[in-house]
């Protein structure tokens, strides 16, 4: 019998249940692209020799592609589907996991970059079709919790690309520091150099291979097929007008902005931050990266539970309280209270992305399109944000005072959730 209440049911009775697995897998395999990609900032500094702003490089450049690709992607899928969005994706995806083999024969950080420009790429437009069309399917009074359960497969991809960077990447370095390869004579420098960069990009060779099988896997299958109007209200500059005059989409955006750039840059600098307080190095701290994540992806699933009684503006609320406080002890504590205090700034994380991206997508019907678009591209943050907490770690000789950044990034998350609360919508 049709339960309209259902997370996977249409308004016609159509069980999305099939359709959800296929599309939440690429939840997974961009989880798994984001926190390789954080892990490389360790590891190509000490590869080359690198100061924390030049390994920030590595975030402006997938970062930045995100927000290059959002709109463009969404102009796309208008125009076509949410899946021919999902199978672009997943080819410019496979293409920059590929381009890491003529990046090694040259040994070249350029072509590295730009390797992570175009995988990133296509996680954008993987992103932009995959979250509104994970909230078409089903019930709308249940988008918000359905996207909550896809993105809680999110960080087990996370948790997957640290295990395969920590052993087949950070596992390969070479244990002599920067000062000791100063002193080592080209030839040996490079032969060093060479094998770490092949256990990179042979790491990124593999995920290629399976990105090409989901591709086809999702090809042969039949998906669910959203109305694509020609009317008026399709034109893009009378939905960019509706969409600005918005305010809760306009400050999700923005609020998903100063999250992203929290959530990257916590992350991207935990290496660091564990290296300088506990003196372990690259493997070891990347293990309590991981204890990071797999906190994030259970915090995940017990707040998804909790917004079946708690309205998730007041969960919002609550989590960017409990960041805001987990960050002051990481700047001031250090220690391992400040390492622990870092692992429960990613337990109050991990309710925020998908729920400013539900509450701000709400209502917005065609909209959805374009809207989900602005939201991918807000993850701009996550490239200027980290730079600036790079600039910051140098400047100050620090890595306890970038963490600064996030901290106000948080205050931002915070003041949406309260705002939200305010209103009369049961968000």
């Amino acid at each position: 019998m049709e339960n309209k209440n259902s997370l996977f049911r249409g308004k016609n009775g159509e069980n999305y249940l099939i359709p959800f697995i296929l599309i939440t897998s690429l939840f997974f395999m961009w989880g798994l692209a984001n926190n390789m990609t954080d892990t490389l900032l360790a590891a190509f500094k000490k590869i080359m020799s690198m100061s924390d702003f030049q390994t920030s490089l590595i975030q402006i450049a997938f970062y930045g592609s995100y927000f290059c690709f959002a709109l463009p992607a969404a102009i796309y899928i208008k125009k076509k589907s949410y899946k021919s969005g999902v199978l672009l994706g997943l080819l410019l995806y496979a293409t920059g996991c590929f381009l890491f083999l003529p990046a090694s024969s040259t040994a070249s950080y350029g072509f590295y970059l730009v390797a992570i420009y175009v995988l990133a790429g296509g996680c954008s437009i993987l992103e932009t079709s995959a979250n509104p069309y994970i909230l078409s399917m089903g019930a709308p009074e249940t988008a918000t919790r359905r996207l909550n359960m896809a993105q809680a497969f999110n960080p087990i991809g996370s948790i997957t690309g640290i295990l395969l960077s920590q052993f087949f990447i950070l596992g390969e370095l070479n244990t002599a520091g920067a000062t000791e390869r100063a002193g080592m004579a080209a030839h040996q420098l490079e032969e060093i150099q060479a094998k770490e960069l092949s256990a990179v990009t042979m790491t990124y060779v593999y995920v290629g291979i399976v990105l090409l099988a989901l591709f086809l896997i999702i090809l042969a299958r039949k998906m669910p097929k959203e109305k694509t109007g020609n009317d008026e209200s399709d034109r893009f500059s009378a939905t960019f007008r509706r969409l600005i005059k918005n305010k809760r989409y306009t400050f999700g955006v923005l609020t998903q902005f100063f999250y992203i750039g929290a959530q990257i840059g916590v992350w991207s600098y935990t290496i660091r931050y564990v290296m300088v307080h506990l003196g372990y190095n690259e493997q070891d701290s990347a293990s309590v990266y991981l204890v990071s994540i797999i906190g994030f992806t259970a915090a995940r699933f017990v707040f998804t539970a909790l917004m079946k009684y708690i309205k998730p503006s007041l969960l919002l609320v609550g989590a960017a309280l409990g960041a805001i406080a987990c960050s002051f002890v990481v700047i001031f504590a250090g220690g391992i209270t400040g390492v622990a205090a870092l692992v429960g700034v990613s337990l109050c994380m991990s309710l925020m992305f998908p729920t400013i991206y539900g509450i701000a997508m709400s209502g917005l019907g065609e909209d959805a399109k374009i809207g989900g678009s602005g939201l991918i591209m807000a993850i701009l943050g996550g490239a200027i944000l980290t730079a600036v907490q790079g600039l910051v770690s140098d400047a100050t000789g620090s890595i306890n005072y970038a963490y600064a950044v996030p901290l106000c990034c948080f205050v931002i998350v915070a003041i949406y959730g309260i705002w939200i609360s305010k209103l009369k919508e049961n968000f």
